[in-house]
């Protein structure tokens, strides 16, 4: 893996929050915040792609109404 230097701002609660996890597990602050965007980044994408699977199959009309759903939950 080809690795970029990549620098921003973060808040100095941040930061000493960060500095006390990277002591506290023997990690490096670079390793904490890395994984914690690469983390971020699988969360949002599998977000994003289950919202456009569910825009897909409204439109497609392959959803359960919600009248379905309340009469299979005894809802109504």
């Amino acid at each position: 893996m080809v690795s970029e230097q990549f620098s921003l701002r973060i808040p100095s609660e941040t930061k000493s929050r960060l500095e006390e996890l990277a002591q506290a597990t023997g990690r490096t602050k670079a390793f904490l915040a890395l994984d914690a965007i690469e983390r971020y980044l699988d969360i949002e994408a599998w977000q994003i792609k289950a919202i456009q699977k569910g825009i897909k199959d409204v439109d497609n009309d392959e959803c359960v109404s919600i009248k379905n759903v309340k009469k299979d939950w005894g809802i109504d």
